[in-house]
């Protein structure tokens, strides 16, 4: 098997390991606690606080630990905005921040807040001028993730700290994605980011607060990490953490290059490997190990069931792997194609072979869900006047994409076919397949059942 969902969860370091086996016996006790066993624990403590603190570049005393990154952002996001409550109640976040974010702003929203979505371009960057221009008197908070968790964009956060600390304003980053690469460049003042990232073990997060940030922590608190983070340590679990930062910092630089030069193999190889293939994300501004790929008349599901029975373990922002069958937030807010959605985010030491294994498979495995989908019964076509009607209702993706390509051709230069969809996703993939084949995207409107989707032939 070749792991390439590393963005998700990247496996175990060894050196994560062998900290957390040799912290087992030394850390158990409380460290609060002023005997022998509570100083060896507090000093592991200490010593995973201050190798942490270097890594992201901030004070020890600024950084705390929690149960998670979720709860890293959740607890800087409440934090920050109850602390500057008196400044206003106004909120900032773009489009594609991770859903923890999102998910405060909604909490934040429902409390009688007030926040502004920031749009993407089609690389899933955002503008720094829309950043400022967002901003405003009553803002107490603004969000941006250092780089995106589908797509691998890397985000200006400087640039934009830079407008906020003009304002001043906090800027919370959320640098998950991105700290086991490098520390966050600019002048934020609050960063969240989770060990299971880089290569830690899972359930330790990292929350800084910048000295002179105002912060009021939210819910019940105890003394334990400054009253930001209630609850026990985890030392054995936070020592690896720090430890496994520090490892895959002293190797990123060269491991960065090397991972980026599989990921540019896979970008410019898949287009040429497998028909209608749009590669997303931003071409240069991107992490190292990630890549993402929809695939036209795809089931993503499907897809990654058939790249699992060939060894492969990847991802998708698709809409067919939600149980919620509405498409990846992230690629909605890009304007890109959402059907057949794969992400390659290749770990540490991932093998060149392997990366040659996954492009020799691909195109096989699009082809079987391909051939998969070919065979469903067309859905029924009428004419209405000079329009081509196509009903879709009740069909998820691919098949109103798959059922328009089917009959475009059906009408003449100048034609119109409508689409009648009730899938989410069809909002999404109809114009991205416009844009891909070269057709005009007319427009949508309501429908008795659904949606009217209609596409004007070009050629």
């Amino acid at each position: 098997m070749a792991y390439f969902d590393a963005a998700s969860a990247a496996p175990l370091h060894s050196v994560a390991r062998q900290a957390l086996l040799a912290s087992l016996d030394e850390g158990w006790a409380d460290p609060a606690r002023l005997y022998r066993e509570g100083r060896r624990a507090r000093m592991l403590l200490d010593a995973a606080r201050e190798a942490a603190a270097e890594a992201v570049g901030c004070r020890a005393d600024e950084l705390v630990f929690t149960s998670s990154g979720t709860r890293a952002v959740h607890a800087g996001v409440a934090g920050a905005l109850a602390g500057r409550r008196r400044a206003g109640r106004h909120l900032i976040v773009s489009a594609v921040e991770h859903s923890s974010v999102l998910h405060s702003a909604e909490v934040h929203e429902a409390d009688g807040g007030c926040v502004t979505q920031v749009p993407v371009d089609r690389g899933g960057a955002v503008a720094p001028a829309a950043y400022g221009d967002a901003l405003r008197g009553d803002t107490a908070l603004a969000c941006l993730q250092s780089a995106n968790h589908e797509v691998g964009t890397e985000q200006p956060v400087a640039a934009v700290a830079d407008l906020c600390r003009e304002t001043g304003v906090p800027l919370l980053v959320d640098a998950a994605q991105s700290l086991g690469w490098g520390p966050v460049a600019g002048d934020w003042s609050l960063l969240a980011a989770s060990a299971h990232k880089w290569g830690g073990p899972s359930g330790v997060g990292l929350l800084v607060v910048r000295k002179g940030v105002r912060f009021s922590a939210q819910g019940p608190v105890d003394e334990r990490e400054s009253g930001r983070a209630a609850g026990f340590e985890n030392i054995p679990a936070i020592v690896a953490a720090a430890a496994s930062l520090r490892a895959v910092r002293a190797d990123a630089a060269g491991e960065a290059a090397r991972l980026r030069e599989l990921t540019e193999r896979i970008r410019a190889r898949v287009p040429g490997l497998v028909p209608d293939v749009e590669v997303v994300g931003d071409p240069v501004r991107r992490l190292p190990g990630v890549v993402t790929f929809s695939c036209l008349y795809v089931d993503g599901e499907a897809l990654l069931h058939e790249l699992d029975r060939e060894g492969f373990s990847v991802s998708s922002g698709s809409s067919c792997t939600s149980s919620t069958l509405t498409p990846s937030h992230v690629l909605r807010a890009m304007g890109v194609l959402s059907e057949g959605n794969v992400r390659v985010s290749l770990p540490l030491g991932a093998a060149e072979k392997d990366v040659e294994r996954f492009l020799e498979v691909l195109p096989r495995a699009v082809a079987a869900v391909r051939d998969k989908l070919g065979a469903p019964v067309p859905g029924a076509v009428v004419r209405e006047a000079d329009v081509l009607v196509v009903d879709s209702l009740g069909k998820r993706c691919p098949i109103p994409v798959i059922e328009l390509a089917k009959v475009i051709g059906d009408v003449p230069a100048g034609g119109l076919v409508r689409v009648l969809a009730d899938d989410e996703a069809a909002r999404l993939d109809i114009p991205a397949w416009c844009e891909m084949r070269g057709q005009e995207y007319v427009g949508e409107e309501p429908a008795e059942k659904g949606t009217a989707y209609t596409v004007r032939r070009v050629s």
